[in-house]
């Protein structure tokens, strides 16, 4: 067995030992047409290298059709079977009747505030049928996605669930998002790149003061992979009805990985900025 420590991390992605890098993923591509437009000036105008992509939503063929057109654009499968908004919902890529666990008595995604009674109730064969179905609708489109992560789970009590989604993403020649620092261990233990520290979720920022706080992080950022789960769009009224209780976490989010300060601390901190392709290319090897 290969243990790995951060240098030994960063000397598989082919960078000194002391190298700073990081991973910033815009996660939520294909949800609304006001995250797409705002993911997509990200990646273009700001630092953000990465996105993910959910594929049961409105408007992931939108997305699809962007990234389809912007192949230099890396991207993940963002795995979804929680949905987010009372009155904004999505289902299943397969059949419903396939997969009865994983929805409500509407027939749609359990929403977030249901999340422990929907994984109490979620059959690790259904699970894997609708995640595989994603992955597919992906891969059919001739994209080529560089990673699974996931939407909204909270998975700490289902082991199963994140043992599944690494199988296919070793199946489907993918990295994989890892998030808690039991399973970082687990997989570098197996000899896999991964983020050294346990991933941020913007959503766990203060709004308020995130520009303050990013600027602060980015200076303090350690040596070894971080990877940073940011969610930008745009205040619009579509966006607004959707989430009105967002408390503006996406646009500032937008705002701040937009600006020329966010540049301009990248650059004079020599961080070193990633996106998946670095991390797939070695888990394909092992």
């Amino acid at each position: 067995m290969t243990i790995l420590n951060k240098s030994q991390t960063n000397l598989l992605l082919g960078y000194p030992v002391d190298a700073r890098l990081l991973i910033i993923n815009a996660d939520d591509l294909g949800m609304c047409n006001a995250i797409n437009e705002a993911i997509f000036r990200t990646l273009k105008e700001g630092v953000v290298r990465s996105t993910s992509l959910m594929v049961p939503c409105p408007w992931a063929l939108h997305a699809m059709r962007f990234l389809a057109a912007h192949p230099e654009i890396h991207f993940g499968v963002h795995l979804t079977v929680i949905s987010d908004a009372v009155d904004y919902r999505w289902g299943p890529v397969t059949s419903r009747e396939k997969v009865p666990s994983l929805i409500d008595e509407a027939g749609y995604f359990y929403s977030f505030q249901r999340m422990p009674e929907f994984l109490a109730q979620a059959r690790l064969d259904q699970l894997e049928m609708e995640f595989r179905a994603q992955i597919e609708v992906v891969v059919a489109s001739r994209l080529k996605p560089t990673h699974l992560d996931w939407h909204a789970l909270r998975i700490g009590g289902r082991a199963d669930i994140f043992d599944l989604m690494l199988g296919l993403a070793k199946e489907y020649g993918l990295a994989l998002r890892v998030a808690g620092r039991s399973l970082i261990e687990k997989l570098q233990n197996q000899g896999l790149p991964t983020n050294d520290f346990d991933f941020l979720d913007s959503y766990g920022l203060d709004p308020v003061n995130k520009a303050a706080r990013y600027a602060q992080m980015l200076h303090e950022l350690p040596a070894g992979l971080s990877e940073w789960a940011v969610h930008p769009g745009l205040d619009n009224a579509e966006l607004l009805a959707i989430e009105p209780d967002g408390n503006h976490v996406r646009q500032t989010d937008f705002d701040f990985w937009t600006s020329q300060p966010a540049k301009d601390i990248v650059k004079e901190e020599g961080i070193i900025l990633l996106d998946y392709r670095a991390l797939q290319v070695v888990w394909r090897e092992k």
